[in-house]
C-alpha cells in the first residue's frame, strides 16, 4: 500500500517512518519547502531519540520520501493522513482547524481511485463529519473514498517505542472496506497482540480527548496532593506508591512538579472544555485542571523567590535554571513551566541564568534575550545564589555536589522534580527544597530513612 502524510511535523514524521519501517511507501509532504529539503539531506527539524537513523535507513531503503506537492503524491495513494497542526485559538482555547479542512480540500481535488482518508491530527468530535463533507463537495465524481480518525498517541521522547509497541490503536471508521484497509495498514503490530479498537468516528476523536484530559487531572491530583503532604508533614512519594499499587489507579502520571506541558495536554484539555461547554455539558473538572496547573506554574516561580528570601531582597540576585523543555527527551518548548516560571523570576528582579541539554535554540525563540544562556549547566551554576532545577534530564541527576557548592554564591536547591534526596542534600551542605515531601521516618517500602524538608 502506498500512504501519504500531510504535514511533515513531530506526528507526521514520526508516524510516516515507523509505516515506511513496516515496509509500506510513504511520501510525507508538507508546504514548508525548506523543512522538505532538509528532511532530503537526512536534516531532522524536530529532536527525538531514533528518528534521524529511522530516516536514514527507510529513505535509503526506498520507502520512505518527501515533497511538497499533493498533486503528485495523492492520485497514487490507498490511505492519506491528515497530520496537521492544531493549535488552540486565542480567546476561547477551542483548536484552530483551519489547516486540517485545506488539506481536506487540497486532498479532495486530488482524489483518484479509492482513497481513505485517515485524521491523524488530534480534533474535536464532529471534525470527521465536516471532513467528510469538505471531501464530498470537492472530490471529482469518479473518486471512491471514507473518512477515517486514527489518533496517535505518542509521548515525545518515547515516540518511535510508543507507535511500534502502543497500549491500543483506535480506529473510527464507519464502512467495512475502511476498516479492512486500517486494519491491513496496521496488520505488523498484529504479531504482538496489540489491541485494536474499531468504533464510530465521533467516538475515536473523543477518545484522544478523554485520554489526555484523564492524564492531565492525575498529574494535577498528586500537585494538590503534594502541597497538602507539605502542609501536614507527610511524603507525597509515599503517598503515589501506595495509591498507585492499586490497579484501579496505577503508577504512572503520579510524580509531582511544576504541572503539565507540551504540545497536548494544554491544548487538548482547552479544546475539551470549550467542546463540552458547546454541547451544554460543561467539564467542571477539566475546567479546574486547566485552572490550577496554569497557577501551579507561577506558583513554583513564588517557591524559588521564597527559597531566595522573599521579594524584598532578591533584586539583583542569581538563579540557575536547569531545564526548559516540557519534559525530558525533546527539545520542544510548548507550554513548558519554564516559560511562566523564568518571566515570573526576571520580573521580580532576578538575573535566570538558563540551560538546557536539547531545546536551547527554542528557548531562545520562546522567552528572548532576557535571561543568560549558559553553555552547560556548571555554566549556568556559576555565581548563582539558588539553583531550580525545573526538567528532569538525565545529566542533571548526578551533578557533581562539591563543584556545584564551590560555583554558587549560595548552595540553595529548588528540585520540582524531586530528583534529589534530601537527606543527601542536607548532609552535602544545602539549603533543599522539594515537592511534597515531609515525612521524616522509615519507608514502608524500602525501610530506608528519609529525611523532612
Amino acid at each position: 500500500m502506498k500512504v501519504v502524510m500531510i504535514g511533515a511535523g513531530y506526528v507526521g514524521l514520526v508516524t510516516g517512518a515507523c509505516f515506511s519501517e513496516f515496509g509500506f511507501d510513504v511520501t510525507c509532504v508538507d508546504v514548508d519547502e525548506t523543512k522538505i529539503r532538509a528532511l532530503e539531506k537526512g536534516e531532522i527539524p524536530i529532536y527525538e531519540p531514533g528518528l534521524d537513523d529511522l530516516v536514514a535507513s527507510n529513505c535509503k531503503a526506498g520507502r520512505l520520501h518527501f515533497s511538497t506537492s499533493l498533486a503528485d503524491a495523492v492520485p497514487a495513494a490507498d490511505l492519506v493522513f491528515i497530520a496537521v497542526g492544531t493549535p488552540s485559538r486565542r480567546g476561547d482555547g477551542y483548536a484552530d482547524l483551519r489547516y486540517v479542512y485545506a488539506a481536506a480540500e487540497q486532498v479532495a481535488l486530488n482524489l483518484s481511485g479509492y482513497t481513505t482518508v485517515v485524521t491523524k491530527s488530534t480534533v474535536p468530535v464532529g471534525t470527521g463529519k465536516e471532513v467528510a463533507r469538505i471531501v464530498a463537495k470537492h472530490a471529482p465524481a469518479h473518486a471512491e473514498w471514507d473518512v477515517v480518525s486514527n489518533p496517535e498517541f505518542l509521548r515525545e521522547g518515547a515516540a518511535i517505542e510508543d507507535f511500534m509497541r502502543p497500549d491500543r490503536v483506535v480506529i473510527g471508521a464507519e464502512s467495512d472496506r475502511a476498516r479492512e484497509q486500517m486494519r491491513q495498514l496496521y496488520r505488523p503490530l498484529s504479531l504482538r497482540e496489540v489491541p485494536m479498537v474499531f468504533t464510530e468516528i465521533v467516538t475515536a476523536e473523543l477518545i484522544k480527548y478523554a485520554a489526555n484530559a484523564f492524564l492531565a487531572t492525575k498529574i494535577t491530583f498528586i500537585n494538590e496532593i503534594a502541597d497538602l503532604c507539605e502542609k501536614t508533614g507527610a511524603n507525597v512519594q509515599h503517598v503515589a506508591k501506595g495509591i498507585g499499587l492499586d490497579g484501579r489507579i496505577g503508577s504512572k502520571f503520579l510524580h509531582p512538579g511544576p504541572g503539565y506541558g507540551g504540545s497536548c495536554f494544554p491544548k487538548d484539555t482547552l479544546a475539551l472544555a470549550y467542546s463540552a461547554r458547546q454541547h451544554g455539558t460543561p467539564l467542571r473538572i477539566v475546567e479546574s485542571v486547566i485552572d490550577i496547573n496554569d497557577r501551579r506554574k507561577l506558583a513554583m516561580a513564588d517557591r524559588v523567590i521564597d527559597a531566595m528570601g522573599g521579594l524584598s531582597v532578591v533584586r539583583g540576585k542569581k538563579v540557575a535554571v536547569l531545564g526548559l523543555t516540557f519534559k525530558p527527551g525533546t527539545d520542544d518548548m510548548r507550554e513548558s513551566p519554564a516559560l511562566a516560571i523564568v518571566p515570573a523570576l526576571m520580573a521580580a528582579g532576578i538575573e535566570a541564568r538558563v540551560f538546557d541539554p536539547q531545546g536551547m535554540s527554542n528557548a531562545k525563540a520562546e522567552i528572548g534575550v532576557g535571561p543568560y544562556y549558559a553553555s552547560s549547566a556548571y555554566d549556568a551554576l556559576d555565581g548563582a545564589d539558588c539553583l531550580a532545577i525545573v526538567t528532569e534530564w538525565n545529566e542533571f541527576r548526578a551533578l557533581q555536589l562539591d563543584r556545584v557548592k564551590s560555583l554558587m554564591n549560595a548552595p540553595v536547591m529548588v528540585d520540582m522534580r524531586n530528583i534529589y534526596v534530601p537527606e543527601e542534600m542536607r548532609a552535602a551542605g544545602f539549603t533543599y527544597y522539594g515537592i511534597g515531601r515531609g515525612y521524616t521516618g522509615q519507608s514502608i517500602l524500602t525501610g530506608q530513612a528519609e529525611a523532612a524538608e
